[in-house]
């Protein structure tokens, strides 16, 4: 069987799954409960500094976007750091180490960027054995109003900063979680690298508003008539997160820069896309808290099967696989062609592939044949875009095949060299030809 033993950063968990710092890691009630579920590792909700409480707000604390099956697609929160003492959070991780010394327990921190308030903190959070701290540089609603959360986690030069402090107040690896509220996440990653952070986790929440209650006319969540924005997470942020993972792993500053993936993991699947965009582990938690920490077994033997089924052996033989297959638009391979084709036995006939492609792309797809209702491809209009793929309700019933297609110079007509069938070195791409200048 497929090893999924987990060793990020130093940090030995039985597999790579661990809980986000969230809801469901709030006490040791929790943690033991999703430790008995099989989770690795958690990363325990956010702890503040000692002092003055934080107080949530006691009323509704989510808002939601379902699917039509009203699946949850995305969540969306107002809730705070923990609202419990700090003692009483620092007990209770040590004795759930002590329980479960083979898991890992992760220390998420957020205090003021003060270096005072970081020296502080970190032995008492050291002094319970955790495996490591997790900077929560990402948190978009009200602790950023007071300074901390993606607060700092937009300016590179605070992130750079505190890492450093952390790195040399505590002998803990250290995770500096980034914010995805910003336009290019490989200027924070670059900051907490030069920082020496050991690793970075992403993504955190995205600042959101899911909607607004026609009849009060108040953001939802509402408070007493009132809302506010907060942070989006689940399903829906997974394609953005895959991104921002993928931009840190390949970029030449960051490369190697180990990643732990956030962002709507919900099914093995998605886990394993992140471990080959470049993460060394994932961490859930909408998926647990909307289906429970059992979930934690389908995602095990889901990952297991696959790589049994693909030959690997171990984590590292799929971690980062992918990123050598991302690169920029223009290095795209122009003379690459491929046409849909429609599987007639699938065909429910519906006729939503033809709308598609004639009311908004192409007007490729027939809907009549010999005055018979039939939808086929016509391949001289078909462009290859996949629209009727995606809308068709029927899996597999439209696929899209690649063609073998002659390579022919834009400017002259005549076709080229073979060797010049890849995009990447044609002369009619312009990266290629100034690189031949």
């Amino acid at each position: 069987m497929a090893d999924l033993r987990n060793n990020f950063v130093g940090i030995k968990s039985p597999n790579p799954f661990w809980l986000a710092s969230a809801p469901p890691t709030d006490k040791a009630y929790n943690v033991e409960r999703a430790f008995k579920a099989g989770w690795g590792g958690v990363v325990w909700k956010t702890l503040g500094e000692e002092g003055p409480p934080v107080v949530n707000v006691n009323g509704p604390r989510y808002g939601a976007i379902w699917g039509a099956d009203r699946r949850l697609l995305g969540l969306n929160n107002i809730e705070l750091i923990t609202d419990r003492p700090l003692q009483v959070n620092l007990q209770e991780m040590k004795q759930v180490k002590m329980n479960w010394p083979d898991r890992a327990l992760i220390a998420s921190i957020m205090v003021p960027c003060e270096e005072e308030s970081w020296k502080a903190i970190l032995p008492l959070v050291e002094e319970t054995g955790a495996d490591g701290i997790e900077l929560n540089f990402g948190c978009p609603h009200g602790m950023s109003e007071r300074g901390m959360g993606a607060a700092v986690g937009q300016v590179p030069e605070y992130i750079e900063m505190v890492v450093r402090w952390c790195k040399q107040y505590t002998r803990m690896p250290v995770i500096t979680k980034l914010t995805p509220n910003i336009t290019d996440i490989r200027q924070p990653a670059r900051a907490a690298k030069r920082g020496g952070t050991d690793a970075v986790s992403l993504i955190n929440t995205i600042s959101s508003i899911v909607s607004v209650d026609l009849d009060s006319f108040s953001p939802v969540p509402s408070i007493n008539g009132r809302g506010s924005h907060g942070g989006y997470c689940g399903p829906a942020v997974k394609p953005i997160a895959l991104n921002m993972v993928a931009e840190i792993a390949r970029d030449p500053e960051t490369h190697g820069l180990p990643i732990s993936g956030i962002g709507g993991v919900t099914t093995w699947r998605d886990a394993a896309e992140f471990l080959a965009l470049g993460s060394g582990n994932v961490q859930v938690c909408t998926a647990a808290m909307t289906y429970g920490f059992k979930i934690v077994e389908d995602m095990i033997t889901g990952l297991s099967d696959w790589m049994d089924s693909k030959g690997h052996q171990s984590l590292d033989d799929i971690c980062g696989r992918a990123v050598p297959n991302v690169t920029d638009w223009q290095y795209l391979n122009l003379n690459y062609i491929a046409k849909a084709k429609i599987d007639q036995d699938l065909c429910i006939k519906c006729g939503r592939c033809h709308i598609a492609c004639e009311d908004t792309s192409h007007q490729a797809i027939t809907s009549m044949v010999d005055g018979v209702r039939k939808f086929e491809v016509m391949e001289d209009e078909c462009v290859g875009c996949n629209l009727c793929v995606n809308v068709c309700p029927v899996e597999n019933c439209i696929s899209m095949e690649a063609l073998a297609a002659g390579v022919l110079d834009e400017r002259t007509g005549k076709p080229v060299d073979p060797q010049y069938a890849n995009w990447t070195t044609h002369p009619n791409n312009p990266m290629a030809r100034q690189a031949a200048e």
